[in-house]
């Protein structure tokens, strides 16, 4: 009696977790996705403009200067 007992018990789990797995996931899943999908867009979205605005993205980065480079180091060749 024991067994049949676990055996059904067995059952009726996997049953559920068939259901569960079949039904009930992909709705979960559809729901994160369009969670992400919203943050994504809302991440990337351009800010809409006014006509006759200006906005200025790039500003060119500084020239690095020959004296930044290091110290000249005066070396002598030596005849062995």
């Amino acid at each position: 009696m024991q067994l049949l007992r676990t055996i059904l018990i067995i059952l009726l789990v996997y049953y559920i977790v068939k259901l569960f797995v079949r039904y009930i996931v992909p709705l979960l899943a559809k729901y994160f996705i369009r969670k992400v999908h919203k943050n994504y867009q809302k991440q990337y979205k351009k800010p809409e403009r006014k006509e006759g605005e200006i906005n200025i993205d790039y500003t060119p980065d500084k020239k690095k200067s020959l004296n930044d480079i290091g110290e000249y180091v005066d070396y002598e060749d030596l005849n062995e």
